[in-house]
């Protein structure tokens, strides 16, 4: 593959350093991807450490530069695991909605949608909806990073969103009953 995998990277330096720089690079953008699922923050900083305990054993694995894509689907799926486990607690029935652990087919599958959708975007769009969806960057960092308003910026947001789920929605009517249906709702 041509692609460096997260474990070459960091091969020739200590792991737990280069873990760190990327938890302090993205843990701000996957507690508000939490966040705005599950609305707790006790129960926020819980995913999120279980997030980055998936990052590291996992980080043999992983595509370093898929890993802010990983980060977001995994921060995701963590947090409707939750409120589904909440919801089963909460009814204290015989669990209906028992979800059956992702195989690995399937999350790839999930992550390369959002992706595919991310990459067709024009590329303006693309920087903008990655420094705020990826790495949890304000609409006034993104605004000084790329030289352009916060207008531009919500607006750019906006319609990257809107794209992305368009694209989900038409592109790939397969994944709606494989899960995406899921990923609409995390944009909205």
């Amino acid at each position: 593959m041509d692609t460096p995998y997260f474990a070459d990277h960091i091969a020739d330096q200590v792991d737990l350093d280069n873990f760190d720089v990327l938890y302090h690079q993205y843990h701000q953008a996957v507690y508000a991807n939490i966040w705005k699922v599950v609305k707790q923050h006790e129960a926020a900083e819980d995913i999120l450490q279980e997030v980055f305990l998936a990052l590291w054993e996992n980080r043999e694995k992983l595509d370093a530069a898929k890993v802010a894509g990983w980060l977001f689907v995994t921060s995701f799926n963590k947090s409707i695991k939750y409120l589904k486990q909440k919801e089963r607690e909460k009814r204290k029935t015989v669990d209906l909605y028992q979800e059956e652990p992702l195989s690995e087919e399937l999350y790839t599958f999930r992550l390369s949608i959002v992706e595919e959708a991310v990459n067709h975007l024009p590329e303006r769009k693309k920087e903008v909806f990655r420094l705020c969806r990826y790495e949890g960057k304000s609409y006034d960092e993104v605004a000084h990073i790329l030289g352009i308003s916060v207008t531009s910026v919500k607006d750019y947001l906006k319609q990257s969103t809107r794209f992305i789920k368009d694209y989900i929605s038409h592109h790939q009517a397969e994944s709606l009953a494989t899960g995406a249906s899921l990923l609409l709702f995390y944009l909205s």
